[in-house]
């Protein structure tokens, strides 16, 4: 059955996060040779919307307003639903990310339609697409199907691979006109606290500290690896509580939820809570002078060993290799 889907480009920093192409393959699963068409919102938009071409769109939609060149939820659903009028799609698929998680609840409800949120994979070998979720902190994972109404989910990022990049594809971009009234929030400033590096959700590489590092000096090392490695850095919520680092880095159940292909646990004991937010990782090394503590029961590599040590030689070694 073929059909219709939309699908969210997500503009960061005047940047198309790469989840913005995982989508397009999420939607493609179900499309069924259906035609796909993006959906990019903010100013400048031009260049994103061609590299959603060449990842697999058929179709781009501009919406190029000043209001939108920040996210704001109404601003956003007041824009997405106008092009959902227009296109009437079968289906929605938008990223699972901060933007995600906050606009596609309130589209739901707009559209009195049902959501599968936080989606890892997508099986389409019937009538309707089977969405496969974690559930219970990623304990386990649930299979769900749509009921009536569109088929609309969220993908959690690094789990859908994105289609190779091909520069010759070619597809139509359009810039439609909206309107946008008694907004309620609009942003008038964005102050940033977090260093400039790789993007945490979609890092492929993850160097993550916890109270073993023992002050913000302690993560240097950590950072020396991760550059070597051209990884991101994260934290558990311990090492944020001690403020050696900012909240934006914490991993697990009240902090980010990542799945990396590869991640380093370093002076991280493995509570539950930071578990549920890493434990899905392709390859998990861990890096403990406690030997029974409870990461390396989730650890493919498990190493004993003061961090201090073990991390700047994995560094030198990192430095050595080329590829």
């Amino acid at each position: 059955m073929t059909r219709k889907m939309l699908v969210v480009g997500e503009v960061k920093d005047n940047t198309l996060r790469h989840v913005s192409f995982e989508t397009i393959a999420a939607a493609m699963k179900i499309a069924d040779g259906g035609e796909i068409v993006g959906v990019l919102f903010g100013e400048n938009l031009t260049s994103h919307a061609k590299a959603m071409i060449h990842y697999g769109a058929d179709r781009i939609i501009t919406v190029e307003r000043e209001e939108l060149a920040d996210y704001t939820t109404d601003a956003y659903s007041q824009a997405f639903l106008q092009v959902y009028e227009q296109e009437q799609p079968n289906g929605i698929i938008l990223a699972h990310t901060s933007v995600g998680k906050d606009l596609a609840p309130r589209l739901a409800a707009k559209l009195n339609n049902g959501l599968v949120s936080d989606v890892v994979a997508i099986e389409n070998d019937s009538e309707k697409p089977v969405f496969t979720r974690p559930i219970y902190s990623g304990k386990a994972f649930e299979k769900k199907t749509m009921g009536e109404g569109i088929i609309f989910a969220t993908i959690r990022p690094n789990n859908i691979p994105a289609l190779t990049e091909d520069l010759s594809r070619t597809g139509t971009m359009t810039n439609m006109d909206v309107e946008l009234k008694d907004l309620r929030t609009t942003i008038k400033e964005v102050v940033k606290k977090t260093t400039d590096g790789v993007d945490l959700a979609e890092a492929n590489i993850i160097v993550a500290g916890g109270r073993g590092v023992k002050s913000a000096e302690g993560f240097k090392p950590l950072e020396q690896l991760a550059d070597a490695l051209g990884a991101a850095i994260g934290a558990s919520r311990g090492a944020c509580d001690a403020e050696y680092c900012e909240y934006s880095l914490q991993i697990g159940q009240t902090g980010k939820v990542v799945t990396p292909d590869l991640y380093i646990a370093a002076g991280i004991s493995g509570a539950i809570q930071h578990l549920a937010g890493m434990s899905n990782a392709k390859v998990i090394v861990a890096i403990n002078k406690d030997p029974e503590a409870p990461i390396f029961d989730v650890a493919d590599y498990g190493i004993v060993g003061d961090l201090f040590e073990v991390i700047p030689m994995l560094t030198e070694e990192c430095k050595n290799v080329t590829i």
